[in-house]
């Protein structure tokens, strides 16, 4: 006789029960070969990005830029909140147009809804996907940061979570308002029109929000945006910001993606019962 083990024979209700358990991990496996068709796009896009950006706003406009701004290089100043506003564009592609191509174009999510896997796992599987993809294009941004001298301190390795929570409290209620559109007339070019472009711009992203004018500040502190660049600007080279304004910005990136969650989790819940 073989002293090989036995294993268990796959029944339908042995693969069940492993969906429910799995569900979220399953439908991630799902969406990362779907986005695997766009690989050398996306993998072009992370890596030339960053070069371009790096260059046109660190290297061409920070020759222009006399002096230091905040007691750094233009470079080092721009570098972290770059990274910070990429991240956020690709949370507008991602929790986006594809979440309404699932729910109204190819309706790819309908089909594992069928299945043992429950809505709030599809969910789950999409964001834990992208947050695959947010975390390698924000590694290969911040490896370019090096390369280019923008960072030389091992703490700036933070600015890789804090992209990534950044690209959650944009994305998450983004994904959520997605989820419970029943048509598309081009409300998410509105979106990207008149609210990622205004808050890439008026983030502080190129310069200090406290030289903007007093009635335009206002749109960095309701900016996920802002208060990102100014944590990434902290471990990048040491912006000095008070303990409350650092928990302050902390506080409002986790509050923004935890509603986000909740109310995405919902609408997929309400959208696939229906």
């Amino acid at each position: 006789m073989s002293d090989l083990p036995l294993t268990r024979p796959l029944t339908r209700e042995s693969m069940a029960s492993a969906a429910i358990r799995r569900g979220v991990l399953f439908y991630a496996e799902t969406w990362i070969r779907y986005i695997r068709v766009y690989a050398l796009s996306l993998g072009l896009v992370a890596v030339v990005q960053p070069l371009l950006y790096l260059v046109a706003m660190g290297v061409g406009l920070g020759a222009l830029v006399r002096g230091d701004v905040a007691g750094v290089s233009y470079l080092r100043f721009v570098a972290p909140a770059i990274m910070v506003s990429t991240m956020t564009a690709a949370a507008m592609g991602e929790f986006s147009y594809n979440i309404t191509g699932g729910f109204l174009w190819n309706k790819g999510f309908f089909a594992p809804n069928q299945t043992p896997i429950q809505p709030r796992q599809i969910a789950g599987g999409v964001i834990v996907a992208c947050c695959l993809r947010f975390t390698i294009q924000c590694l290969i941004f911040w490896a370019m940061m090096v390369a280019f001298g923008a960072v030389d301190s091992a703490l700036s390795l933070l600015s890789v979570p804090i992209s990534l929570l950044c690209a959650l409290a944009f994305g998450l209620p983004l994904m959520a308002y997605t989820a419970q559109m029943k048509r598309e007339h081009g409300q998410l070019n509105l979106v990207q029109r008149f609210i990622v472009m205004p808050l890439s711009l008026f983030s502080g992203t190129y310069f200090l929000l406290e030289t903007m004018p007093g009635y335009l500040q206002w749109i960095g502190w309701v900016s996920p945006i802002w208060h990102a660049t100014q944590l990434a600007r902290v471990v990048c080279f040491g912006l000095v910001e008070p303990g409350w304004l650092i928990v302050t910005h902390v506080a409002y990136l986790v509050a923004l993606a935890l509603l986000g969650w909740v109310l995405a989790m919902r609408f997929f819940e309400r959208r696939l019962r229906d």
